[in-house]
């Protein structure tokens, strides 16, 4: 059963007989399998029909979350090589129809493909067989801002997701009678696998176009959620209501779900207390290489509080030192990972060669420990990357915009600790003028006018005389980090 925000209802007998529909309304539209369709859509239950259609017909899968704007949308369409760009017509003040078709006007063979209300619709008998299970073929590609300027095209299998939502499915023992809160985007990879976890399992799932901190928990208690989700942003909502009650908010959770951000150790005695269930329960992916791995629902409360849990079955989580030899456990180092649902490479595979080491594991780029039963803990990060409200924000592509600003001189951006969002994105900038610095407003005035998505604009300006460097010419950005984080 599939409930949104509006308490619409889908068992999944209705939806199967929705897809097969659609899926013969796409075909006769002229999709064909092989085509790569890019998806800007929202979290409704014609979304989750919309990709389930694609799947059946065999189509290469792009999905983009709400948030990218013209810019970005213009470079995936173009390196994907994308024949379709599916778009509502407008979502939350922002015509997406129209910046579709600017897209589509500079990309010669791209067209879009309205999705406002019903899909869609044509004979199932028309519907070629279905395609072949073939573990080999790229079917998803998925997009992630990582450490450069321009998006990072990671290229999955359907073997590699249904991979990655086994070991959720395992480790947090999902069964039918569950009902999982899929808030977090169906464009990102982890909404994907929370819907493939649903089918697999027969287990309920709520979801919903915007997450409204007084409508929302409401719509989640109503349902009977059983997994709380999901991450620090969500759970804080979660928390804050409950102070404001006498009876229980989620009678049913088992768990609370986290990931995507850093959390606070404190947290799961405070979900475990306020909210009830096992308390929080977290896991470890990245774009490249979805859940690779998750805490197990009958953890202990240290591992809850503190580690991501541990591998999948066929997953693979090892520390490595800086000088490339493999760490003991205990010991910190680079995280890298292997396992089925690891993805085939970049869609530029120029990129792959630094992406994967000689034994063919992917660099996360972060910093963490394993201990003996092979439970992962994250403590930082290599890349230059700010993580929040679960959504990486590359500092570099903010700072490449930003020093081109008249009023500044010099900046770097930095992530700094926040209870509510994990990490606000922090500009430190050197004015060109310090009798004339610029506003927090200004900055991202033209941020915005370099078409840059909201969801990356800093929430916190800092200025300086200079900015630390060393002997190489690159900014210290722990010491501006250690400066400005009581600030936050």
């Amino acid at each position: 059963m599939v409930v949104d925000e509006h308490r619409r209802r889908r068992t999944f007998a209705d939806l199967a007989g929705a897809v097969d529909r659609a899926a013969a309304g796409l075909l006769a539209r002229g999709v064909r399998p092989g085509d790569v369709v890019s998806w800007q859509l929202p979290n409704r239950i014609e979304t989750i029909t919309f990709t389930l259609a694609l799947a059946r017909i065999g189509a290469v899968q792009n999905p983009l979350v709400m948030m990218l704007r013209e810019r970005e949308l213009t470079f995936i369409c173009r390196q994907a090589g994308a024949r379709w760009l599916a778009v509502p017509g407008t979502f939350r003040d922002v015509d997406h129809e129209a910046m579709a078709r600017t897209v589509a006007k500079a990309q010669p063979g791209l067209e879009v493909l309205l999705i406002d209300g019903e899909l869609p619709e044509g004979d199932p008998a028309t519907l070629p067989p279905p395609p072949p299970a073939d573990g080999t073929a790229a079917r998803w590609i998925f997009y992630t801002s990582g450490t450069t300027s321009d998006p990072k095209g990671a290229r999955h299998t359907d073997q590699g997701l249904i991979a990655a939502s086994g070991t959720f499915c395992a480790h947090l023992a999902l069964r039918p009678a569950d009902v999982t809160a899929t808030l977090l985007p169906l464009a990102h990879v982890g909404g994907i696998a929370h819907v493939l976890s649903s089918l697999r399992t027969g287990s309920g799932m709520i979801t919903s176009a915007v997450f409204d901190p007084q409508t929302t928990p409401d719509l989640l208690a109503g349902e009977g959620v059983t997994l709380v989700g999901s991450g620090l942003p969500f759970i804080q909502v979660y928390l804050a209501r409950q102070r404001e009650r006498d009876t229980p908010l989620f009678p049913r959770a088992r768990v609370t779900l986290c990931g995507g951000s850093p959390r606070p150790e404190a947290l799961h005695q405070q979900v475990k207390r306020e909210l009830g269930g096992v308390g929080v329960v977290s896991g470890y992916g990245m774009t490249e290489c979805p859940y690779i791995t998750w805490g197990r629902w009958d953890d202990n409360d240290e591992d809850h509080a503190r580690s991501e849990g541990c591998p999948g079955p066929g997953g693979e989580v090892i520390v490595v030192r800086a000088d490339g030899s493999r760490a003991e456990d205990g010991e910190s180092g680079e995280l890298r990972v292997k396992g089925p649902q690891l993805m085939l490479g970049y869609v530029d595979a120029a990129l792959d060669a630094e992406a994967f080491d000689e034994d063919g594991y992917f660099r996360t780029g972060d910093l963490g420990y394993r201990d003996a039963r092979g439970y992962v803990t994250v403590t930082g990060r290599i890349k230059d990357v700010i993580i929040r409200k679960m959504e990486n924000i590359s500092a570099r592509e903010l700072e490449e915009l930003l020093v081109t600003h008249e009023a500044v001189a010099d900046v770097a951006v930095i992530g700094l600790p926040d209870p509510e969002t994990g990490e606000r994105a922090c500009a430190v900038v050197v004015p060109a003028d310090p009798g004339a610095p610029p506003g927090l407003a200004s900055l991202c005035e033209h941020l915005r006018a370099h078409g840059l998505s909201t969801r990356k604009l800093p929430e916190q300006l800092e200025l300086v005389e200079a900015l630390p460097r060393n002997a190489m010419g690159k900014v210290v950005k722990r010491e501006l980090t250690s400066r400005f984080k009581e600030t936050a």
